[in-house]
């Protein structure tokens, strides 16, 4: 259990400092085409349009950018129970259910995940066999390996959540 919070922890460092990595280049190259287009349309700067010519590849990557962040994102809200829940059973069942009902949620929820994650394999496995490129020579696949990943990642925490469930139904028993 401990082995796990750790593990847990160590990727949710990880994932923060993707996030922020990510979140920085986003803005960056986004800000960059802005104004070197401002500058080219306005300013009728030749020169600002031939380096967006060089740097035609940042679109792209900035919409790839937005994929990674969002499935980071969502593994580490779904590691703090942050993630989005639609509980309309929390009022209805007595308070001693509630964990039950949790580690069932948990299950469901890591059924899902695994579903997910084979989807996903499939989808990034034809890509590779496809062997489309994204920009700059890169494949579609490398970009995409964060759909599997990510729903990995998310599956991991729905299983430590279901530990952690599990972990309260026998204190409680015991007591």
């Amino acid at each position: 259990m401990k082995v796990l919070k750790r593990i847990d922890q160590a990727i949710a460092k990880v994932e923060g400092w993707f996030i922020v990595l990510f979140l920085s280049l986003m803005v960056f190259l986004t800000f960059l085409q802005v104004i070197l287009r401002g500058l080219y349309t306005h300013g009728h700067m030749q020169w600002a349009n031939s380096l967006l010519g060089y740097v035609d590849w940042s679109e792209p990557f900035v919409r790839l950018l937005v994929l990674w962040v969002t499935f980071l994102g969502a593994s580490l809200l779904t590691g703090e129970n942050k993630h989005i829940k639609i509980d309309l059973t929390a009022s209805i069942f007595p308070k001693q259910w509630i964990p039950y009902r949790n580690l069932l949620l948990c299950f469901a929820c890591v059924v899902i995940c695994a579903v997910m994650i084979m989807a996903s394999i499939g989808y990034v496995k034809t890509e590779w066999e496809f062997g489309g490129e994204l920009f700059l020579g890169i494949p579609t696949w490398l970009g995409q390996i964060i759909l599997p990943l990510g729903f990995f990642l998310i599956l991991f925490r729905f299983i430590n959540m279901g530990i952690e469930q599990v972990v309260v139904i026998f204190r409680r028993k015991s007591e």
